[in-house]
């Protein structure tokens, strides 16, 4: 699903190692950072962190999703300045993996 379906749905974004392997991805729509992938052999290196810094500040987005059971995912978006707005019992497809939706504060207030 995510390579036939989901990635021609968003402006892709990828960081490779110097071995020229991808560690870590990111895919926007227009109004939404839609996914945040890093390996896990390469967390902690801030891959993460320098994609995200790419959307807010280069892309002007200020929102995303999370399954609320990923609580690593969570976690880095609450350390990086989001905040919780809402919550849906049931992901997009209606499945019953309840998402958390996340906003940087300055949106909130109508400022990017």
């Amino acid at each position: 699903m995510v390579r036939n379906h989901y990635l021609s749905a968003v402006e892709l974004y990828i960081i490779r190692n110097t071995n020229g392997k991808i560690v870590a991805f990111m895919g926007l729509s227009d109004e939404l950072i839609e996914m945040l992938f890093v390996s896990p052999g390469e967390q902690g290196k801030g891959y993460g962190r320098r994609l995200l810094e790419y959307a807010t500040r280069r892309k002007q987005m200020n929102k995303v999703d999370v399954n609320e059971q990923n609580d690593k995912a969570l976690g880095f978006y609450l350390r990086m300045g989001f905040r919780i707005i809402g919550r849906d019992e049931t992901d997009g497809m209606g499945k019953p993996y309840p998402i958390l939706h996340l906003q940087l504060p300055e949106a909130e207030n109508g400022n990017k």
